[in-house]
C-alpha cells in the first residue's frame, strides 16, 4: 500500500476514535447541564419549605450547580484538539489515546488519558534508547472534531507488530512552523522530554527553570502549574496558584494557556498590577527605575513613614486650669521619636502616640507647678486632657492614619527627601527621584508599586471602618483582579498563594522581590528566567532579595533548557553576535530549525523613519500569515504607534523594548536598534531579547550602525 493511501487509512482508524471521544463528551455535558437544572429546581423547592429546611436545601442546590459550571467549563475549555496523541505499548495489546482532559466511557473503560496523569508520561518521557515499554507514539493534528494528519515515532523497532502502520515525522517541527496568533498557544501536543522533567518536578520548594530565548521556559512554567494543580489539587488549589509576569502585554498574551487546559481560577497579575487599589502604567527610565527598585529605599521609606506630616502643625497649646501648656516643634518631634521606639506600624500606634503626647503634657504641667511650689495631680490632668476636643483635633493631624500613596509622594519635596535620603541616596539619585515623584502626569510607574507595596506593610493596615478610603487613595482607578477564569475573590492583598510562577525574574529588582515574597509566605515556587536577557543592572542584590523571599532552608532544583524552538537558526546567529561579549557559549540556547531566510538589515536615513517603518512592516504583512511585531525604544512607541496608524490591522503590534519580553510573533521589524542600546543600564541585552521575538523573519532598520556585532 502506497504511503498517501496508509496515511488516510491511519487518519480514519483515529477519526473513529475521536468520534467516539465527542459522542462521549456531549454525553457528559447532557449529563452536566441536567445536573445543573435540578439544581435550580431544588433552590425553587427550598422556598415552599420550613425555615429549618431550606439551609440543607440551598446548600445541596448550590454545590451542584457549582460541580455542574465547573464540569461545563472544564468540556468547554478542552473542547478544541482534545484527542492528540497515542501510545502503543508492547506489553498491552490496547493503546493508550492522551488529551487534555481523562474521559471514560459509561462502563468506565478509559477513552482519553489526561496529559498530566502518569500513565501518560510516556508520550513526552519515551526515547529511543528509554522507550518506556512504547513501541509506537504517534501525534494526532486535530482541527475541532476533524483529524488531519498524524506522526509517528517509533521507539522499539524490534517490537514493531507485521499489521503496525508507520507513517509521517517532524511533528513537533511542524508545529513550529505555524503563524502566531496574538495569544500563546499550550503545548500539550508537542512537550519535549526536557520540558516533561521540569512540569513534573516535585511541586515543594523553588524548581528555577532556565534558558535562552525560544526555549519554552514560559510554557514549561505554565503547563507546571496546570500539572501541580492536577496532582496536588488538594495541596494547592485551595489557597490557590499566582503567576506573576513582567507587564500587563505579557499576561495578556499568556492568559488563554491555563484556560486551554481546565484551569480556570489561576491568578495573572504583571508586576505593576501586584498590589490591590495600584496599578503601574510605565516603565521608568533605567537610572530611575535602578534607584526605585535598589534595596535602598526600604530603609528610605522606614524612615520617611516615621517623619512628621507635612501638613501637621509644628507646636501644640492647650489651657488647663487658667494655665496654658505648649509643646514645641522639638518636643513634638522628641514625642513622634519615642512613640516610633516602641515598634509597631504607625496606623497602629495612634492610642500609643494620644497616650505618650498626654504624657508630655503632665511633665510639662509638672514643670510648671515645681516652679510655683506646688504639686499637680498627672492622672486628673491625662484623663481631662484626653476627653478635650482640641486634644483630638490636634491627634488627628498630628498623627493621621497614613496611606502609602501620601507619604510616598511626600517625597516629592526635595529637602525632605535630602533628610531622609542621608547616607543611602547621592544628590543626583535624590533630584531625579523626587522629580519622579513630584510628576504625577503619567499615574504610577511599575516601580512605583513595590514602593506603594513597602509602605503598606510599614504603615500598617488602617482602622476596619476606613477600609474602603485606602482603596480610593492608593489609585483613583483600582485594578481588576487578573484571574483566567471564574475562581473564587481573595481578599484584598492576599498573601497565602500555595504556589507561585514567576516569569521574567532576571529582571525583579530587590524591591519587587519583596513585594512579590509577601504574597509567597506559604508557597512553593517555579520561577522562570535567563541571566543574559538580564535588564536589571545588579545582579547580586537582586539574587539576595530573591532568596529571601523564598525563604530560609527551601529545597532548590535547578532545570536549563537549552534548545531554541522558537527563533530559526538564521535569526538566532544574529542575536547570538550581538551579545557574544556578555554571555557564556553555554548559556545561549541552540536554534534547531532552519527556514533559509537571513534578516535584512536595512540602512534608514533618519528623515526617512516614518515611509521607511511603514514599507517595511507592509511587506512583512504581506509575507507571513500571523502576528507582526514593530519593536522600537520604549519613548518610541507613541511615534511609531503613529506612523503606523493608517494600517489597521489587529495582526500588527507596536511595542517597546521592555515589554517585548516573553512575546514572540511570525516578523519583526526592528526600529534603530542602537536606541535599544543607550535606553537600558544592561545595554546589548535588551537588543538580544528584541532580535529574538520573530520565529521566521526579522528586517532591521537602522540609521546608527553602532549596534552590529
Amino acid at each position: 500500500m502506497s504511503e498517501p493511501r496508509v496515511r488516510r487509512a491511519e487518519i480514519a482508524i483515529e477519526q473513529t476514535h475521536v468520534d467516539r471521544v465527542y459522542t462521549r463528551l456531549a454525553e457528559l455535558r447532557t449529563q452536566a447541564e441536567a445536573m445543573r437544572a435540578k439544581g435550580y429546581e431544588l433552590g425553587h423547592g427550598a422556598q415552599r419549605e420550613a425555615v429549618f429546611e431550606q439551609a440543607s436545601m440551598l446548600f445541596e442546590r448550590d454545590m451542584m450547580v457549582y460541580h455542574a459550571n465547573q464540569t461545563l467549563q472544564t468540556l468547554d475549555a478542552e473542547y478544541e484538539g482534545l484527542v492528540f496523541g497515542r501510545l502503543d505499548h508492547a506489553s498491552d495489546d490496547e493503546p493508550i489515546y492522551v488529551g487534555r482532559l481523562g474521559i471514560r466511557d459509561a462502563e468506565f473503560d478509559n477513552l482519553v488519558t489526561d496529559w498530566r496523569a502518569p500513565a501518560a508520561a510516556a508520550f513526552y518521557q519515551a526515547t529511543a534508547e528509554e522507550p518506556m515499554d512504547v513501541v509506537r507514539r504517534r501525534v494526532i493534528r486535530c482541527s475541532g472534531q476533524t483529524v488531519l494528519d498524524v506522526d509517528d515515532d517509533v521507539l522499539m523497532a524490534e517490537a514493531v507488530p507485521e499489521n503496525m502502520q508507520v507513517v509521517g515525522e517532524g511533528a513537533l517541527m511542524a508545529a513550529l512552523g505555524r503563524s502566531r496568533g496574538e495569544k500563546m498557544r499550550d503545548i500539550v501536543a508537542t512537550i519535549q522530554r526536557e520540558q516533561d522533567e521540569v512540569i513534573r518536578a516535585p511541586w515543594r520548594g523553588v524548581t528555577e527553570i532556565t534558558g535562552g530565548p525560544g526555549t519554552g521556559k514560559t510554557a514549561v512554567a505554565l503547563h507546571r502549574a496546570a500539572y501541580l494543580l492536577y496532582r496536588h489539587r488538594r495541596q494547592l488549589g485551595g489557597a490557590g496558584v499566582l503567576v506573576v509576569g513582567p507587564s500587563g502585554v505579557f499576561t495578556n498574551y499568556i492568559s488563554r494557556v491555563l484556560p486551554a487546559m481546565g484551569e480556570t481560577n489561576v491568578e495573572l497579575r504583571a508586576l505593576g498590577e501586584l498590589l490591590d487599589g495600584a496599578t503601574g502604567t510605565h516603565q521608568d527610565p533605567a537610572r530611575l527605575a535602578a534607584i526605585k527598585g535598589s534595596s535602598r529605599m526600604r530603609k528610605l521609606l522606614a524612615r520617611a513613614m516615621r517623619e512628621t506630616p507635612p501638613d501637621a502643625q509644628t507646636e501644640m497649646r492647650i489651657v488647663y486650669k487658667g494655665e496654658v501648656l505648649k509643646l514645641d516643634a522639638k518636643e513634638l518631634e522628641k514625642v513622634r521619636r519615642k512613640v516610633h521606639s516602641q515598634g509597631g506600624p504607625p496606623n497602629r500606634s495612634r492610642v500609643r502616640a494620644a497616650e505618650t503626647l498626654l504624657e508630655a503634657l503632665a511633665d510639662k504641667a509638672d514643670e510648671h507647678a515645681k516652679a510655683d511650689g506646688r504639686s499637680s495631680d498627672r492622672a486628673e490632668l491625662i484623663t481631662e486632657l484626653g476627653e478635650r476636643i482640641e486634644f483630638h483635633r490636634f491627634l488627628v493631624v498630628w498623627w493621621p492614619i497614613l496611606h502609602p500613596a501620601e507619604v510616598l509622594r511626600w517625597l516629592a519635596d526635595e529637602k525632605r527627601l535630602a533628610k531622609v535620603g542621608k547616607g543611602l541616596l547621592n544628590r543626583e539619585e535624590i533630584t531625579l527621584l523626587a522629580g519622579s515623584l513630584a510628576d504625577r502626569s503619567n499615574g504610577w510607574s511599575v516601580a512605583d508599586i513595590a514602593l506603594l507595596d513597602e509602605l503598606r506593610v510599614l504603615i500598617g493596615p488602617q482602622p476596619k471602618r476606613r477600609r474602603r478610603a485606602q482603596s480610593i487613595e492608593l489609585d483613583a482607578a483600582p485594578i481588576q483582579r487578573g484571574t483566567t477564569g471564574t475562581g473564587p475573590q481573595r481578599p484584598e492583598h492576599y498573601d497565602e498563594y500555595s504556589h507561585i510562577v514567576v516569569d521574567e525574574s532576571q529582571d525583579l529588582s530587590p524591591m519587587q522581590w519583596r513585594m512579590v515574597g509577601r504574597r509567597g509566605k506559604y508557597a512553593s515556587w517555579t520561577v522562570v528566567g535567563d541571566p543574559v536577557q538580564s535588564s536589571w543592572p545588579d545582579p547580586p542584590e537582586a539574587a539576595q532579595a530573591r532568596e529571601q523571599a523564598f525563604g530560609r532552608g527551601t529545597a532548590h532544583r535547578r532545570f536549563t533548557l537549552r534548545t531554541n524552538y522558537r527563533n530559526s537558526a538564521e535569526i538566532f546567529d544574529l542575536a547570538a553576535k550581538v551579545v557574544a561579549n556578555q554571555a557564556e557559549a553555554d548559556e545561549l540556547p541552540k536554534a534547531v530549525r532552519t527556514t533559509g531566510l537571513e534578516p535584512e538589515v536595512r540602512p534608514v536615513d533618519p528623515a526617512a523613519w516614518e515611509s521607511s517603518v511603514q514599507a517595511a512592516a507592509k511587506e512583512l504583512m504581506g509575507a507571513v500569515e500571523g502576528t507582526v511585531g514593530v519593536i522600537c525604544a520604549m519613548d518610541r512607541v507613541p511615534e511609531v504607534e503613529r506612523w503606523l496608524s493608517g494600517q489597521a490591522d489587529e495582526r500588527l503590534k507596536v511595542v517597546g523594548s521592555l515589554d517585548s519580553k516573553g512575546l514572540e510573533y511570525d516578523a519583526v521589524v526592528l526600529v534603530e536598534p542602537a536606541e535599544l542600546i543607550t535606553e537600558s543600564s544592561t545595554g546589548r541585552r535588551v537588543l538580544y531579547v528584541a532580535l529574538t521575538r520573530a520565529t521566521q523573519q526579522l528586517t532591521v532598520l537602522a540609521s546608527d550602525p553602532s549596534w552590529l556585532p
